[in-house]
């Protein structure tokens, strides 16, 4: 039970998506709750929560966002029930990861507070500054982009302190985003440049169809905006996502290419590479992108 929990996280982390459900899932089956959940005070977590809550982003990167919702619920309410401070820290800073890609900024937000004053109270330095990434992260997507500088640069350092190293590469391309709103591009590419590094040097691939996909939208950004530049990451980040059966990064993917595309009047070739995209989910319809991919495609029908 324990080694397919640790092959899940390990191999949903470097791009391996589609084995690690299995993992996620096997472990799941094996876990039964009077005897498994005293292992929590050896290994730091509740495993089935540990495994759900890893298992959520999986099921969102491989296309079925309501699913990855259900089953983050079930991964925090088991938490809550078990009552382990650090079961509960752990469900509540990795769930949201689902959360926010999902679109439900607020939800996501209370979870990432409660962490921050739950991580307070526990003197758990691990978890608060991986929370603060995360507030940071959301007051980038949200517009606040000098909030996010600071937010993220300050839980960056206090993450470093710890010695961990695993998903810097999300909080890096958060605050490459916000530095590119800012106008201060050279910090922009510095932290895509430690992104992409880092990815290299781990092989932690989840991340890497996003990592070209922001660097595509920061190339558009710029002062003289480098389209060529922004269509060849666009154009990996498609490769990457297809290559990891990753269907929701593989939309967003897309949808950039599309906008893209219509920019530069091609219009046709913009509605005929999204639509099968879209068209190949079977729910999550009320999350953002999907609400997205179809207000563009309905302007690229018009």
């Amino acid at each position: 039970m324990i080694g397919h929990r640790l092959m899940g996280t390990s191999l949903v982390l470097m791009g391996d998506i589609a084995a690690a459900q299995m993992h996620f899932d096997r472990a799941i089956a094996l876990y039964d709750p009077l005897e498994h959940r005293p292992l929590a005070t050896r290994f730091g977590q509740d495993i089935r929560v540990a495994s759900l809550s890893w298992l959520c982003l999986a099921l969102w990167s491989l296309g079925y966002p309501d699913a990855a919702l259900a089953v983050s619920k079930r991964a925090l309410s088991d938490a809550r029930e078990i009552g382990q401070a650090a079961s509960l820290m752990y469900a509540l800073t990795v769930t949201p990861f689902t959360i926010v890609h999902c679109g439900s900024y607020a939800t996501a937000k209370m979870q990432f507070d409660e962490v921050v004053a739950l991580a307070s109270e526990k003197g758990a330095v691990f978890w608060r500054a991986l929370a603060e990434m995360s507030q940071g992260w959301l007051s980038a997507l949200n517009g606040k982009a000098e909030d996010a500088v600071h937010t993220i640069n300050s839980g960056i350092a206090a993450y470093r302190s710890t010695g961990a190293t695993a998903c810097a590469p999300l909080y890096l391309l958060q605050l490459a985003k916000a530095y590119a709103e800012l106008g201060q591009f050279d910090d922009a590419w510095r932290c895509i440049g430690e992104a992409m590094t880092a990815m290299e040097t781990t092989q932690e691939r989840w991340w890497e169809a996003e990592a070209n996909r922001i660097a595509g939208e920061i190339a558009l950004m710029s002062p003289e905006p480098d389209a060529a530049k922004a269509g060849a990451y666009f154009e990996r980040a498609l490769a990457v996502a297809r290559q990891q059966r990753a269907k929701s990064w593989e939309l967003r993917a897309a949808m950039s290419i599309a906008r893209l595309w219509r920019d530069q009047g091609k219009r046709d070739e913009a509605r005929n590479l999204l639509t099968p995209v879209y068209n190949w989910f079977t729910e999550g319809f009320d999350t953002l992108d999907l609400k997205e991919a179809k207000a563009l495609l309905d302007t690229l029908a018009s």
